[in-house]
């Protein structure tokens, strides 16, 4: 019998503070550091819709619009967005505040696949979603899309283009800054 549970019971939010030792040498916080905070908000984020323990499958759409700088505070905001057998989309928004300012930043928004693990350590069911309004069904139609495109990608990524003749890999490098071999 599956079982459901209300997305906002799980939703988390973190707020840590940018310190030196976080940063590069022109005072940006490294990718890596915010990387290893979404990674332990979405951690937690599906151990508490999944009631498990909970590792990290894939990380989407990751890409940084915005620097984090020493002495902003740093919120992250997660829920579940989307739920398959055994692995949830967690979808995190990345936020910045200038404590002295008050001006607060949208630095970056991304997916993590998480799934969940028994005591054995074997993949085990995840709870549905209760969906209670039209942002959590977009989202959750959004996690589905995400799912059959990142398939999609490890798909092709493990085929190497293999499937494809030296001609026409050949053909994909024209116009590209390369140089082939002849």
């Amino acid at each position: 019998m599956t079982t459901f549970k209300k997305i906002s019971d799980s939703e988390t939010t973190i707020t840590e503070l940018m310190i030196p030792s976080y940063s590069n040498f022109s005072g940006k916080i490294h990718g890596g550091i915010l990387l290893s905070l979404m990674d332990k908000v979405a951690y937690v984020c599906a151990a508490k819709h999944s009631g498990e323990y909970c590792v990290t499958v894939a990380v989407e759409g990751v890409e940084f619009h915005n620097p984090v700088e020493v002495g902003d505070l740093v919120s992250i905001k997660s829920s579940v967005n989307y739920v398959g057998n055994t692995t949830m989309i967690i979808g995190m928004r990345v936020e910045t505040l200038k404590p002295k300012s008050g001006i607060i930043t949208h630095t970056n928004s991304c997916y993590f696949t998480m799934a969940a693990k028994n005591e054995k350590g074997e993949l085990t069911q995840v709870p549905g979603l209760i969906i209670e309004d039209e942002t959590q069904m977009r989202r959750f139609c959004e996690g589905k899309l995400l799912r059959r495109f990142s398939s999609e990608k490890r798909n092709m990524l493990k085929s190497d283009l293999n499937n494809l003749s030296q001609a026409e890999v050949r053909q994909l490098c024209e116009g590209e800054k390369c140089e082939l071999y002849h």
